[in-house]
């Protein structure tokens, strides 16, 4: 891997005013590492943003201070939500000849089978692997070719991955990368959609054809009782009329 050279200034301002410092556009950061006591320094953020494009978290970059070279590894960016752009860094000094632990990004090569004849499309789950390896040897991502998956549920695990030599993987080797799923097409969509309303009008036609409720009954039932009781009195009346 390529190793970056980034060169960092001591930084005397501590706490809560390094918010002066993002307003000039220095990127407050510190160094650590193993035995090393951390060390507070400053950096220009566009120089620190186009190394960070470049390595990620995995690349080496030879960290210059005082004129002094420290092999360091990115670590812990810590981002605005707003404006996305670096609040803090970590550079996390290592020992050439010890391994260390990071995270790698997973690289999709290839188009799935699936997806090219419009079988299924593709889901990836996992975006990237806990490795060690020396600093030296650490991968900038790992390949993971998906053009053989041709039918639904076939899926890549971390199991299945190759590693770069000297390279140990550390993620559950059961965690799946990249699986086919099901296509759900526009068609598919449509006619769901239609059932869904079908249903909601035959329910509704149900729910017209229903008996009235008793009172409705009672009340309807009524009516032609009163007209009767109406014609008897009329009759009544005329025979006492006629008598």
């Amino acid at each position: 891997m390529k190793r970056q050279k980034l060169t960092v200034e001591p930084r005397k301002v501590l706490g809560k005013k390094v918010k002066k410092l993002r307003r000039e556009g220095v990127l407050p950061a510190n160094i650590y590492g193993k035995n090393i006591k951390s060390i507070a320094v400053q950096i220009p953020l566009k120089e620190f943003e186009k190394i960070h494009k470049e390595v990620g978290e995995t690349g080496l970059i030879d960290l210059e201070l005082k004129g002094e070279l420290k092999p360091v590894l990115i670590h812990n960016v810590q981002f605005d939500h707003i404006t996305d752009l670096p609040l803090h860094t970590d550079f996390y000094q290592v020992n050439l000849k010890e391994k260390v632990k990071t995270a790698v990004p997973l690289i999709l090569v290839g188009e799935a089978k699936a997806v090219t004849e419009k079988i299924g499309i593709l889901l990836q789950p996992l975006s990237e692997v806990e490795v060690e390896a020396l600093p030296e040897d650490l991968p900038e991502n790992i390949e993971v070719k998906v053009d053989h998956l041709a039918n639904i549920d076939e899926q890549i695990t971390v199991g299945d991955l190759k590693a770069p030599q000297g390279v140990t993987v550390h993620t559950d080797p059961s965690q799946v990368i990249v699986k086919v799923t099901e296509l759900v097409s526009k068609e598919a969509e449509e006619q769901a959609a239609a059932e869904a309303a079908a249903a909601a009008e035959a329910k509704a036609e149900t729910a017209e054809g229903e008996a009235p409720v008793e009172g409705a009954e009672a009340e309807a039932g009524a009516k032609p009782e009163e007209a009767k009781t109406e014609e008897v009195k009329k009759d009544e009346t005329k025979k006492e009329d006629q008598a």
